[in-house]
């Protein structure tokens, strides 16, 4: 619940200086931006327990999402990330018509980046790249796929969707058929193309139209593979449906290679490979008049990718980083947060500590019950540990809470009303607070607030789950993905992960509740009104 403010507004702002003047030893150096509207009679609580930790997400489902990756990423603080990609491939238009003495003139697989495009004060229109990281050259080999994509998995009786997993590299690569074409020395460019597309207009006329085509990966492939898969199988079953296309053509698969940070996002469902040929309209006959050769059309067929398509990652985390993974104590928290996208890192934290007199309620939360709390306002604030961040890192925005229990998202997403911003990375902000930066530009602090489903907690009687923080690259994304446990069924693996999550790249190390520095531990701030 949450208490809206009646008095004059001058009053507010007296009554925020006055909190915030009694307060200021324990807040630290948030600022005033951080206490927000407060009714006058609004106490101000930082005293209850939070322990929080890092935990390492084993291996994310990957296909679903509704961006893909291709490339390497260095980051200076977690070490290499190789991201490969296996996508699979669907006829257009099925069982197409190629007729007679077909002749294959090019075969050009399109991916398109995320761009804008722009218009100067002349009219002239250029592209600007968007979610394109680095500028080291890198190779991109294409093979032919021979593992076949499930729609559906058969251990739910083909009811679940089937999933497939960050981790599976290893096996992808050992179903690699005939590399179709190797990039080399590939970096992503702005540049545009010019589409020639080929119509015939009422009076039968043949006519074309020239398209410009925004930037992405644009490389002719070799004709003869092609020619032999697709144009020289006309008529077969294996082109009548794309059921049958896709058990025979299983995909494409995409490895990089390289030393440093060449990382591209893009929407894979967009790509394409078209094969443009010319064929012969009428059968070849013999005696044919030489100075009146039968008819030639252009003619195209296009591959789409609109299907399922899995990223698989390579990562190299750094020997400190690993270490301190592997010994978090989960029942006091620690000193350090890791957070981190991709088949990533989460933070755990936990509210209100023990349940000393055993009745399944911690006993700050039960207290808080039997007082009433009305909660005007709640939030987490978690510091970014400064020491730990070196100049120059690329800090993530935005960071994604979640019930970590139960794989959702709190109720103070869905009811934010900044949801509709136009801008991604101000949408949401109510709930989740973008980066705060200091005034040398690092980044200081993240707030999130909880107000709702703190209110829940207390009123209706709401499971006091554990939370989850992520770093997101989207957070207006509300979609879950599963995450895998191989290593022990006993341990405590979280089941769901925000697909935001997967699908940054970027990571951060945050200040936990038993930091050294007292004034930036983790915090749970409570501005509540006890209506006993």
């Amino acid at each position: 619940m949450k208490i809206n403010n009646a008095l004059p507004k001058l009053l507010v702002v007296l009554s925020a200086v006055v909190l915030m003047a009694s307060c200021e030893e324990e807040i630290g150096t948030i600022g005033s931006e951080v206490i927000g509207d407060q009714d006058v009679n609004a106490t101000l609580d930082i005293s209850k327990t939070i322990r929080s930790y890092s935990k390492t997400l084993e291996a994310v489902q990957t296909n679903g999402l509704q961006s893909n990756q291709l490339g390497i990423y260095n980051d200076p603080i977690y070490g290499m990330s190789k991201v490969n990609l296996l996508a699979q491939v669907a006829l257009e238009t099925t069982n197409p018509t190629i007729n007679f003495l077909p002749q294959l003139d090019s075969v050009v697989l399109y991916i398109p980046y995320y761009s804008e495009e722009i218009t100067d004060e002349l009219g002239e229109s250029s592209y600007e790249l968007d979610s394109v990281y680095g500028t080291t050259p890198m190779d991109i080999s294409i093979f032919e796929s021979n593992y076949f994509l499930r729609d559906f998995d058969p251990n739910s009786g083909f009811e679940d969707i089937q999933s497939y997993y960050s981790n599976q590299n290893d096996l992808f690569e050992s179903f690699k058929g005939e590399l179709i074409y190797a990039i080399t020395d590939f970096l992503p460019s702005a540049q545009t193309y010019t589409e020639t597309t080929f119509e015939q207009d009422d009076a039968g006329e043949d006519t074309s139209e020239n398209t410009v085509v925004a930037p992405g990966i644009r490389v002719k492939l070799p004709e003869a593979f092609f020619r032999e898969k697709i144009l020289d199988m006309e008529g077969t079953p294996e082109l009548i449906n794309n059921n049958n296309f896709r058990e025979y053509f299983r995909g494409m698969f995409f490895e990089v290679n390289g030393t440093d940070t060449n990382l591209l996002k893009f929407d894979m469902s967009s790509a394409k490979l078209d094969i443009y040929f010319t064929s012969q309209f009428d059968r070849p006959t013999i005696g044919t008049d030489p100075e009146n050769p039968p008819t030639r059309e252009e003619k195209k067929i296009t591959l789409l990718f609109d299907a399922i398509n899995v990223n698989v990652f390579e990562n190299e985390l750094s020997g400190q980083i690993q270490s301190e993974l592997l010994s978090q104590d989960q029942a006091n928290g620690e000193e350090r947060l890791y957070v981190r996208g991709g088949e990533g890192i989460a933070a755990v934290v936990s509210l209100f500590g023990e349940d000393a007199d055993g009745n399944g309620v911690a006993d700050e939360l039960d207290e808080i019950r039997q007082n009433k709390w009305l909660i005007n306002e709640a939030n987490l604030i978690f510091y970014v540990d400064k020491e730990a961040i070196s100049d120059g890192y690329q800090e993530p925005e935005r960071l994604i809470i979640y019930d970590i229990d139960n794989g959702r998202l709190l109720t103070d997403y869905n009811l934010d009303t900044t949801s509709g911003e136009v801008e991604q990375v101000d949408a949401y902000t109510t709930h989740l607070g973008r980066l705060v930066r200091d005034s040398n530009g690092k980044g200081d602090y993240y707030k999130v607030r909880i107000t709702n489903h703190l209110s829940s907690l207390i009123h209706q009687d709401s499971t006091n789950v554990k939370l989850g923080v992520i770093v997101s690259q989207n957070v207006a994304v509300p979609s879950f993905q599963q995450v895998q446990n191989t290593l022990s069924p006993t341990r405590n693996y979280t089941e769901q992960v925000p697909s935001s999550g997967v699908m940054s790249h970027q990571g951060t190390i945050l200040h936990g509740n038993t930091s050294a520095d007292l004034t930036k531990r983790l915090k749970l701030q409570i501005y509540y009104t006890n209506s006993n």
